[in-house]
């Protein structure tokens, strides 16, 4: 037949990228995951890396021109990686997840006592979403909306903003995750600072596994395509504990299977719960699955978009890394739908109890 190469048209049928990379997926988490397929196409429509492990096999499915290993903002999947360092700092003896921040001394100790780590880590802490000043720098600083603020600036806006309660009550806050992260750079004998953080979490978790998620990449990085946001990556300042990591889809599974591993955090169900959470971890939104409860995180920057979730009944492990932030119209939740609906190993679940993102 001669070679297909010269002188012969391209393939008139090429298969499915999707698809395949759904086949794929059911292999590795032993499910079927091609009733997903619309919803999948949602997802990455443009581009991305979908990346699952379960039982030592591992697949990382490159769509739309992403390269596999290609950088990506973890935005709010920061949040684990800060509450993975406050599990070891407290497995060192060196915090305890009671103990209010204030007894740290130096610049916490004016910091009311119900501000604690597990508190913190858990969105359960009275804080609100963002330091006040975010309300105008959002639109001011769009791509970096806390770069103006000092660690000193984050310890006086939790001070000042606190609302005592007579019962613990979820409510998801950026500035309580940075601010936990700046007292365990200094539980870590670090300086209390972004870079701080970042030091300590290389010395107490990233490190020790092997992985190349930091706060300043060297190279890589996946160029963000947003409608508002153009191509330029989101700055988190002082708040860098809430989202201002970065790494990739192998970094993701090696951190979910490592979890798996460790021993399970402590689950709080405090009033305020959104309808398809069942409970919260430290740096978990907890929801309930088949075979046991599912731990995940997604995070949403300016122009990315990412997800990581653990199962801890089937071992499986789902990173989903995308180019293109949430649409102005249509289901904003379609990313955490998707990262629950491969968890769970069946197609999305109809009525109240569908993820909708959480506001960030």
């Amino acid at each position: 037949m001669g070679n297909p190469g010269v002188g012969y048209p391209a393939p008139m049928f090429r298969r499915d990228p999707v698809k395949v990379a759904l086949a794929q997926a059911s292999e590795v988490l032993e499910t079927d995951a091609r009733p997903l397929l619309a919803l999948t196409r949602a997802v990455f429509r443009r581009g991305g890396v979908l990346a699952v492990s379960r039982g030592g096999r591992r697949l990382m499915v490159p769509l739309g021109g992403v390269a596999t290993e290609g950088v990506f903002e973890l935005a709010s999947v920061s949040k684990p990686f800060t509450a993975a360092l406050a599990g070891e700092l407290v497995g060192a003896g060196r915090l305890d997840w009671d103990r209010p921040l204030a007894a740290l001394g130096g610049a916490f100790r004016r910091l009311p006592p119900q501000l604690t780590p597990l508190a913190l880590a858990t969105h359960t802490a009275g804080l609100p979403m963002h330091p006040a000043r975010a309300a105008i720098t959002v639109f001011t600083r769009f791509h970096d909306p806390y770069g103006g603020m000092s660690a000193a600036d984050v310890i006086a806006s939790a001070r000042r903003w606190t609302r005592p309660g007579p019962a613990p009550r979820f409510a998801y806050s950026n500035l309580g995750a940075g601010l936990l992260a700046l007292a365990l750079a200094g539980a870590a004998d670090q300086e209390v600072s972004a870079a701080g953080f970042g030091r300590a979490l290389e010395d107490w978790v990233t490190g020790p596994l092997g992985l190349g998620v930091t706060l300043r990449p060297a190279h890589g990085v996946v160029r963000p395509s947003g409608v508002l946001g153009g191509t330029t990556v989101t700055g988190f300042g002082p708040l860098a504990g809430a989202g201002g990591l970065f790494g990739a889809a192998a970094d993701l599974l090696t951190f979910g299977e490592a979890t798996l591993q460790g021993r399970p955090p402590p689950v709080l169900h405090p009033a305020g719960l959104p309808a398809h959470l069942s409970g919260v971890a430290p740096g978990w939104l907890i929801s309930a699955g088949p075979g046991g409860a599912v731990r995940w995180h997604d995070g949403l920057a300016r122009g990315t978009r990412a997800g990581l979730g653990l199962h801890g009944g089937s071992g499986a492990v789902v990173a989903l890394l995308v180019r293109g932030t949430a649409p102005p119209l249509g289901v904003r939740g379609a990313l955490p739908l998707l990262l629950l609906s491969l968890l769970r190993g069946g197609p999305p679940e109809e009525g109240p109890g569908q993820p909708r993102r959480i506001r960030r």
